[in-house]
């Protein structure tokens, strides 16, 4: 069983049971002890678990990645997405996009083809992919910049942005609950996603699957409050039911699999 598998099957059983025994682990995948605490413990360096006595729990609900983590985590998974989200943003739209790696990678995939577009965003990087493009006209916040990301947040990032009202609001998100609750970090920057959501005629949330089930300290919101959600897999049946129940369409970016 190759690393990568075996790591998000780890992930997926400590979200799925709350605690794992490292015993269980190395029964589960037929690998030794060592192979299950290194597993472990490069696992918890992400943030992805918490590591316990003798097993594995869910990471803490106050403690994000690092970015430079978040940048290298399924970042081809996440231009994929952003390849296919950007192709429903119309030339000569109005956008806001988020904080966050795979706002970025929406981005660069706007850079490629993309024409007359006017961008508000709050995150530096974003600004800095899209303005040797001479076709797109970019503003960018006023507030608090964070060294860590380039994420800019604050009531002067709050003010500015409900000035605006755009065609599209492209949100990143550090997770899903199954009971359909967008969460976060950070609660300033919850408050500009909030604001974000407010004042956008339509609402794309770009996410990968890692993202599902996540836990994060600060409710955004439901999942119910947006247009259109792009992942690469399947989302979990109890997320399933409740974007189908709000007819929301999700757009799975690995054709092997239905979308919704």
């Amino acid at each position: 069983m190759k690393q990568i598998p075996r790591h998000q099957q780890i992930i997926e059983l400590v979200l799925k049971q709350g605690y794992v025994s490292t015993d269980e682990l190395v029964e589960q995948f037929n690998v030794s002890p060592q192979t299950i605490r290194r597993d472990l413990n490069e696992l918890a360096d992400e943030n992805k678990i918490r590591r316990y006595h003798g097993g594995a729990t869910v990471p803490l609900s106050s403690e994000n990645t690092s970015y430079d983590t978040r940048k290298e985590t399924n970042f081809n998974e996440k231009d994929v997405i952003a390849d296919e989200l950007v192709k429903h943003i119309p030339d000569g739209a109005t956008l806001f996009i988020d904080i966050g790696t795979t706002p970025e990678s929406v981005a660069k995939a706007l850079n490629k083809n993309h024409k007359q577009l006017r961008v508000v965003t709050n995150n530096i990087n974003v600004a800095s992919i899209l303005l040797p493009n001479p076709e797109f006209r970019v503003i960018l916040a006023g507030g608090e910049v964070r060294n860590r990301d380039g994420g800019i947040v604050g009531e002067a990032t709050l003010d500015f942005v409900k000035q605006f009202r755009l065609d599209f609001g492209i949100l990143g998100i550090s997770g899903i609950d199954y009971d359909g609750s967008l969460l976060d970090f950070d609660y300033h920057e919850v408050r500009v996603k909030q604001a974000i959501i407010d004042n956008s005629r339509s609402v794309f949330l770009a996410v990968d699957h890692t993202k599902f089930g996540r836990n994060a300290m600060v409710k955004l919101g439901n999942i119910s409050q947006l247009d259109m959600i792009f992942t690469d897999k399947q989302p979990p049946k109890e997320i399933t039911a409740i974007l189908k129940e709000n007819a929301i369409p999700v757009e799975v970016v690995n054709k092997e699999l239905a979308t919704i």
